[in-house]
């Protein structure tokens, strides 16, 4: 509810309706609990102040009438509260202490004061309880909210430049005894040219002080009187000389407040930024929401020889006298209450720090907003980093400069791509706009490229430096050292970022002082992700690199960078696997961008070894993370250049398990075996290729390749843990295919044993697949979530999203079995967009498989079917034949429930067909249970009754049962059988 007493009674709902509370009592009622803002009032004072003299015959129980009333017409019972001291109101919506919270805001915040006190006067309708104004009970309130509102236009008044002298007038008139607004009206007179009226002002007030209170005028307006009478140049300067407003400030909302605020409580504020990036235009939208007694000063520094000249013009002090120009600054600004706006202080920033120092002690009324490239460096100064432009405000302030060209943009995702390539600065951004109307977006965003051709059409007004981008990158890189330019240009061949060790070992400079000073002239971006890393923005770094080749430095610092990043990844290659897993994952991730970058120029030189080594060196991470496009494009790409011998062969092997993995190939087994003769190398990489080509073929469907080609890496795994488990891991997946559930259990538990001692948890969560599926098989459907939840978290904490969409889909198969059906297809859902948002067919193939089993177990028969079908294209496109029993008896009992008898005897033969391939009792015992229910929809109940026996004889022999939660198809089927031989 929201109460209004700034003005006649009111009240409306939270939503803005009106709510009528007509009985006089009920109002009086009301007003009454709304005077004591949430005290208890007294049953005796309510009956008194509403009735008077003349109560009811019975007033307790009229008076609880009046409450019941006011409850009804309020519709809230518990907004009237009855407690043992009385009646109160929990009114939390009050116009009148809105009111007053705002005037106590706008004490505490100079900068918005004026905003917030109209804000406040606002509120008011008419008198306080307007409607109430000859009751007692209201009178206190009424004096106090009226004495606040007073007040409250008086430091308005004050707080303003510009009077309306008929406003002044009127108050004058209703309050002539106050001295603040008699001040207020005599300053805004003499600065209208009526001197004599403004005195004749003071003579009326002093006349009816005496006559009326006794007293004379306060020493504030007397003073001011004073000023009047000798003509004070003070009384009559312009508070400020701030340009006024020609644009709108386009996303900027919250950076004002948050200097405003600043500025309220500190007394140096100091806006840095990159060139372009706005600190100049936020400096003047802030200052021009302060008020100060004596003003708000813009001075210029941009081509200013002397700060303290710059300053004495700006405040219109032109005789110098005898005094220095500091020395005249510091006598003319000392007892000044003033805001000092010092615009572009990069290039004389020590001259400015030295002038704002010696004004922060002698003067203590004086604040300084500060713009530059770097701070000033001084105690007591707060630094705000102007920032560019987030994605939203940036395609807004596109939008809004090409409209005023009279040319509209199109939703094109284009445009926020041309504002990101952009930095979001807004200067780039308004020059880009004036390139629209004959470009358009698209062949703007393809000329980036050459920027700074590009954007050179600034407005006539601006300075020389802000017509162009390339004009405001001169000017910052004019005012670096020669040092600082140095390692400016040499950081420009870093991509996304880089170290400080980075930075070092590729400038070949102790770089920490420049990238200091760089970072305080907002030319280097420094974040902490935890470690420092150092990036230019995008134009900053184009200009850069035409700098370095200017400098003729581009190879010999690009070799360097070549060689870091080369020697990182062959590092993280080897610690990849084990305790340090996740750092060096997190790291790679980090520098991803600038390792392409290096991979990049070795193919653009033709280095081939150092190519192959990197790109041989990332594989290893690229196929933990699932990217393995990419590695095999990186590969194909370094192959090509030629190189060593041994470098090849292993690049072959890692090119060729990749090509398995995506399901493409022919003669899989002969090129493997051919890759694995031609090897060089170390004898433990002989064994890992073994491994790798081995988890390559089972993953492509070769099981009994990959069953050998794991013996022979276990074979040669002596004294390598970590092989020796990942192929355990492999030696389980390849026995739950067989139905070896024994073997399953043993290898899986070892490899998990090994992995969890070494404290390699991407080895780790590829274990979780086949313990999980043994646990399902066995019912075990506790440990099975278990396990498929340990894995998520595992997956999830390396960032390993393709094994993230493998055990969504585990967890979703568990919810199906417990029958949770739309828990199970959001699961499946989830991991199925996972999967495909990293190019990850088979975790696309494994999910849509589980809305396929879902929508059979629903009745969602032609959902199903379309599923499985596009799961059997997908092995049929990728020569993939294990997994064919399945879809195949799903296939069946599809049709086996459509009625089709024929049908699903014909696919259930061919089910069981590809599962005595495999020798996967548990595949054999399903296609028979499929055919036990086609002959039992085919009339012969007795061949029905003996298949589901073999089935479960079989599904016995093989140590798994079939779970209760899995035994709805041989249930129906049973079913079916005794109805036919009830029938016979």
């Amino acid at each position: 509810m929201r109460f209004g007493v700034l003005g006649p009674l009111t009240v409306h709902t939270a939503h803005g309706e009106p709510v009528t509370v007509t009985r006089t009592a009920v109002r009086v009622l009301l007003a009454d609990l709304l005077v004591h803002a949430g005290e208890p009032v007294s049953a005796d004072r309510l009956i008194e102040d509403i009735w008077g003299a003349r109560p009811p015959r019975d007033p307790a129980a009229a008076l609880q009438v009046r409450v019941a009333q006011l409850r009804s017409a309020l519709g809230d019972r518990t907004l009237v509260e009855s407690t043992p001291a009385g009646y109160r109101l929990l009114a939390q919506d009050v116009d009148a202490a809105e009111f007053v919270a705002l005037t106590r805001q706008a004490a505490a915040d100079p900068a918005r004061r004026v905003d917030l006190l109209e804000q406040a006067l606002a509120l008011w309708r008419g008198p306080a309880y307007a409607d109430f104004a000859d009751a007692a009970f209201a009178q206190p309130a009424i004096t106090r909210l009226t004495e606040q509102r007073l007040v409250a236009i008086e430091d308005r008044l004050e707080a303003l430049d510009d009077w309306d002298l008929g406003e002044l007038a009127e108050l004058v008139a209703a309050h002539p005894l106050r001295e603040r607004l008699r001040a207020v009206h005599m300053r805004a007179l003499y600065r209208a040219g009526r001197q004599s009226e403004a005195l004749a002002s003071f003579r009326e007030l002093s006349s009816l002080l005496r006559d009326e209170l006794g007293i004379d005028p306060g020493r504030e307006v007397v003073q001011l009187h004073q000023q009047i009478l000798r003509q004070d140049t003070g009384l009559t300067r312009a508070r400020t000389n701030l340009p006024a407003e020609v644009s709108e400030l386009v996303g900027r909302a919250a950076a004002i407040d948050d200097v405003g605020t600043l500025l309220a409580s500190q007394r140096l504020v100091t806006l840095t930024g990159s060139g372009g990036v706005g600190k100049t235009r936020l400096a003047l939208a802030t200052a021009r929401r302060v008020s100060l007694p004596d003003g708000v000063w813009l001075v210029e520094l941009a081509a200013a020889g002397s700060v303290a000249e710059a300053v004495l013009v700006a405040l219109g002090v032109r005789e110098y006298q005898e005094l220095a120009p500091a020395d005249l600054v510091l006598t003319a600004l000392r007892d000044k209450q003033l805001l000092l706006v010092l615009d572009n202080c990069e290039h004389v920033v020590a001259e400015a720090a030295e002038l704002v120092s010696w004004l922060l002690r002698a003067a203590p009324g004086v604040r300084v907003l500060a713009t530059s490239q770097e701070p000033l460096g001084l105690p007591g100064e707060v630094r705000y980093p102007v920032p560019p432009l987030d994605e939203p405000d940036a395609v807004q302030l596109l939008r809004e400069r090409v409209k005023a060209l009279g040319h509209t943009l199109s939703d094109d995702p284009l445009v926020a791509e041309l504002c990101k390539r952009l930095d979001g600065i807004p200067l780039a951004l308004e020059l880009a706009a004036s390139r629209v109307p004959a470009l358009g977006v698209a062949e703007l965003v393809a000329r980036l490229d050459d920027r700074f051709r590009l954007l050179t059409d600034g407005y006539r007004d601006a300075p020389p430096r802000q017509r162009t981008l390339r004009a405001v990158l001169d000017w910052s890189w004019g005012l670096l050292s020669e040092q600082e330019q140095t390692v400016l240009r040499r950081l420009s061949v870093h991509v996304e970022g880089c170290t400080l060790a980075a930075a070092e070992a590729v400038s070949g400079l102790d770089v920490l002082d420049q990238l200091t000073t760089l970072t305080q002239r907002s030319l280097v971006v420094v974040t902490h992700d935890p470690s420092p890393r150092y990036r230019l923005l995008e134009s900053v770094a184009q200009y850069s690199l035409e700098r370095l080749a200017a400098a003729g430095e581009e190879r010999e610092i690009r070799q360097r960078h070549q060689d870091w990043y080369l020697r990182l990844a062959e590092d993280a290659r080897d610690q990849l696997y084990g305790p340090g897993q996740q750092q060096w994952i997190t790291t790679l991730d980090r520098e991803s961008a600038n390792l392409r970058a290096a991979l990049d120029t070795m193919i653009r030189f033709g280095d081939a070894d150092p190519a192959l080594r990197l790109a041989n060196a990332l594989t290893g991470y690229w196929f933990l993370r699932g990217r393995r496009a990419e590695s095999t494009r990186a590969l194909n790409s370094a192959l090509a250049l030629g190189g060593s011998p041994h470098l090849r062969a292993q690049s072959r092997i890692w090119q060729l398990g990749l090509d398995l993995l995506a399901g493409q190939g022919t003669d899989r087994v002969t090129a493997c075996e051919a890759a694995l003769r031609a090897y060089e190398g170390p004898e433990e990489g002989l064994h890992r290729a073994e491994w790798f080509l081995g988890y390559a073929l089972f993953t492509a469907g070769e099981l009994t390749a990959s069953e050998d080609l794991i013996a022979r890496a276990l074979a040669g795994f002596k004294d390598d843990p970590w092989g020796e488990a990942v192929a355990l891991g492999v030696r389980a997946d390849q026995a739950l295919l067989r139905g070896d559930l024994s073997t399953v259990e043993e290898a899986g538990r070892r490899s998990v044993r090994l992995l969890e001692q070494i404290g390699d948890k991407w080895g780790q969560s590829q274990v979780v697949s086949p313990l999980a599926s043994l646990a399902e098989i066995t019912g075990d459907y506790e440990r099975a979530e278990q396990l498929h939840t340990e894995g998520l978290r595992l997956a999830e904490d390396l960032g390993l999203w393709t094994d993230v969409a493998e055990r969504l889909t585990g967890l979703g198969r568990l919810r199906l079995l417990a029958g949770d059906y739309r828990g199970a297809w959001d699961l499946h859902e989830r991991a199925m967009r996972l999967a495909a948002e990293h190019s990850y067919e088979p975790g696309v193939v494994h999910a849509e498989l589980g809305l396929a089993l879902g929508a059979r177990r629903e009745g969602k028969l032609d959902i199903a079917e379309t599923h499985f079908q596009n799961v059997l294209d997908w092995h049929r496109q990728a020569d993939y034949t294990p997994g064919d029993a399945l879809i195949l008896a799903e296939l069946g009992f599809i049709a086996e429930l459509q009625g089709d008898a024929g049908k699903a005897m014909d696919l259930h033969r061919k089910s069981l067909a590809e599962a005595e391939k495999t020798g996967d009792a548990r595949a054999v015992a399903l296609a028979l249970e499929g055919l036990a229910g086609a002959y039992a929809l085919d009339g012969s109940p007795a061949r029905a009754a003996e298949l589901l026996d073999k089935a479960a004889a079989a599904r016995e022999a093989a140590g798994a049962p079939l779970p209760k939660a899995e035994r709805s198809d041989v249930e129906r089927i049973t079913a079916a059988i005794r109805r036919a031989q009830a029938a016979e």
